[in-house]
């Protein structure tokens, strides 16, 4: 639920600054606004506080005001009297113009906004209550495709209505939006982001809807919002019962079975890895992008492309997320990043403005809303995206150069069935203590190997959590990411498959920052692998529609893959349990409860399981050439100790808070980049 914005006093005229005393570098004018009135400024050769008056930020003397052209068109329409506060007020979408980066937006569906009180705006502007009639378009969406917001400031007997400055609009849409809103009207031009983010400001409840539960409403069955279907329940409380008295009226068979079950789970998902890690291995199956086809790239050419940076708390590593992302090998005017900032989250929003990002760089503000989820700003994000195409980084990362470039080519390569491109992961700090050594020895084998043997044959590919760059249209058609499931890109990947779309590969990588922290580390691995559970419920909840859709390979290789590992990792404790007491307890005691059958064989896929992983990682270090890495494979039994801990606080998780969003704290290195 957002939480309600409470109305600002309305501003006295001898409270108001003047444009020659205002404090431009903050003050009452919001950042972003801020931000986008320097732009601005910088492209139209006026000062920044001639902006901010045209804006309504600033009261500026008429003299100023007349020069800088505010409120650009006369009055028009009837010169009717001012409507009743309730009357409504509709709007139609425009034709669209070319707006700065070239895109065109078609008009948007009409539709119906909640009827909820007028929310403050700022100090001088405030949206229209929602009209009441069913070919209104007063909603956030309807505001953003239009590119105009109809607000109740008034000036003169007229209604300001702000209006994307790269729109035209011509008399007759002048003329319609004063007959709908029964009053003249007079736009006033506005920057894209300094509109957009008014519009999300006058809708925050809409838009925190829409970014949680858009793909709800689309098909419930696809979101994990109800984590257990009803059949799930029922079945999953009755193999508990069955379980509980197998153990009271046969206890030795229950726990043979349980061990022999737990034993094949392990061994058969780790078999699976090992298996198509190998072909990732054997083969080129990476969209292997060459130099010299990046440089032969015309900038001219280059279609837009968004960055959504979703961000929670990350002030202390603002420095380098502004660096790193400035980094990145792309035309800045065909360049969107958007810093997706959770709204209570001031430090943060307070850092990224007072470093001065560069023009390009847009704060986006989530409205307050549950579940408070990196999915759910990157929601919000995608609904304000101009860009064809689109990619993913967290706050720590430091892309390739020329990533974007590359995953260009790799989508051309792949043909219009591929809606997303994976880079690879890796880390920076690698050799700060051994918990980074691990996590880097199975990023290696993960995004080195095991996602390049899943492309190669064809099968479901779990995207990574940053890194997935995506056709927009595209990755708006499969519904955004699902808020409630805290792996949403393992999930994404499974719906892409499902209908039709294909993940590809390429040869392009990113650098985090790796865990240092065993309890950051159980606290990220839990989530991850409470999300693997969501999925697998989501997915279980129609099998047979699923394997209609993908294949019986591929469902296969989803039940092995998402649904295996967090049972493998379920395993390993029990297992590692059996192994100990057969080795350090007395046979004869060990058999009243387990068969050596069942010993021996438990015994053997816990070792086997072991040993591929730890070849695995081993492996995992030839295509980066870190070799000094190689004996700390070793220590992968260790690890899976770790993973099985975080397995079943993910599984307590599950029953108790299934959508909480455990975050992962970074900045803690003492490595730099």
């Amino acid at each position: 639920m957002s939480r309600p914005h409470a109305p600002a006093p309305e501003p006295s005229p001898d409270d108001a600054p003047s444009p020659a005393s205002a404090p431009v570098d903050g003050g009452r004018i919001p950042p972003t606004e801020l931000q986008v009135a320097r732009e601005s400024a910088e492209r139209s050769g006026r000062t920044v506080e001639d902006v901010l008056a045209e804006l309504g930020l600033l009261d500026a003397a008429p003299a100023s005001a007349a020069a800088t052209g505010a409120a650009t068109e006369a009055p028009v329409g009837p010169a009717a009297a001012p409507a009743p506060a309730s009357a409504p007020a509709t709007a139609t979408t425009p034709d669209r113009g070319t707006t700065e980066n070239g895109r065109t937006v078609q008009p948007a569906a009409a539709t119906t906004a909640p009827a909820t009180p007028a929310p403050h705006l700022d100090e001088t502007t405030t949206i229209v209550p929602a009209p009441d009639r069913a070919d209104a378009a007063c909603t956030a969406r309807s505001a953003i495709d239009g590119g105009f917001l109809i607000t109740t400031e008034t000036e003169g007997d007229g209604v300001v209505v702000l209006v994307d400055e790269g729109l035209t609009t011509d008399q007759a849409w002048l003329d319609a939006r004063a007959a709908e809103i029964g009053r003249p009207v007079h736009v006033r031009p506005t920057p894209p982001w300094v509109l957009k983010n008014r519009i999300v400001q006058a809708f925050p409840a809409e838009v925190a809807d829409n970014a949680a539960n858009e793909l709800y409403r689309r098909n419930p069955l696809l979101s994990a919002r109800e984590t257990f279907s009803r059949g799930q329940k029922i079945g999953g409380i009755l193999l508990v019962l069955a379980f509980l008295a197998g153990l009271v009226f046969a206890a030795v068979p229950t726990i043979v079975i349980s061990v022999a079950a737990l034993s094949l789970i392990f061994l058969a998902g780790t078999a699976f890895k090992f298996f198509v890690a190998m072909r990732g291995a054997r083969f080129d199956v990476v969209e292997r992008v060459r130099d010299d086809e990046v440089a032969a790239l015309d900038d001219d050419e280059l279609p837009t492309y968004t960055v959504l940076v979703p961000v929670f708390r990350e002030a202390n590593i603002v420095a380098n997320l502004i660096e790193n992302l400035g980094g990145i090998d792309y035309p800045a005017h065909k360049l969107e990043i958007l810093i997706l900032i959770e709204e209570e989250d001031d430090e943060t929003r307070g850092a990224i403005t007072r470093a001065q990002p560069p023009a390009n760089m847009h704060i986006v503000t989530i409205p307050a809303g549950q579940p408070q989820t990196k999915p759910r700003a990157c929601n919000v994000g995608l609904a304000l995206a101009t860009g064809e195409f689109l990619v993913i980084y967290d706050a720590e990362d430091r892309p390739d150069p020329d990533q974007l470039k590359k995953a260009l080519i790799a989508f051309g390569k792949g043909g219009p069935t591929t809606v997303c491109v994976q880079a690879a992961l890796n880390y920076f700090n690698a050799t700060e203590n051994v918990l980074t050594r691990m996590f880097t020895l199975e990023y290696s084998f993960w995004f080195d190997y095991m996602l390049g043997g899943l492309d190669y044959a064809t099968l479901p590919i779990p995207l990574g959590g940053t890194s997935n760059h995506f056709r927009t249209d595209a990755l708006r058609e499969l519904g955004g990411w699902d808020p409630y499931n805290v792996t949403e890109d393992a999930d994404l990947g499974i719906r892409a498959s499902a209908l039709g779309y294909r993940v590809g590969v390429v040869n392009s990588t990113t650098m985090e920052e790796a865990n240092t922290s065993i309890p950051n580390f159980i606290r990220q691995r839990s989530r991850w692998i409470k999300g693997y559970m969501q999925t697998s419920l989501i997915h279980a909840r129609r099998p047979f529609g699923l394997i209609r859709e993908i294949g019986l390979k591929r469902f296969a290789a989803f039940v092995l893959l998402i649904g295996g590992t967090p049972l493998s990792f379920l395993a390993v404790l029990p297992l590692l349990a059996v192994t100990v007491l057969s080795l350090f307890v007395p046979l004869a005691a060990v058999n009243a409860i387990l068969p050596d059958w069942v010993l021996w064989v438990s015994l053997l896929n816990f070792v086997v399981g072991n040993w591929l992983m730890v070849y695995l990682n081993m492996m995992g270090t030839f295509k980066r050439g870190t070799f000094n890495l190689q004996l700390w494979s070793l220590l992968n039994p260790v690890y899976w100790i770790l993973h099985s801990i975080a397995a079943y606080k993910g599984l307590w998780q599950l029953l108790t808070k299934p959508h909480y969003w455990e975050k992962t704290e970074h900045g803690l290195t003492t490595q730099s980049h």
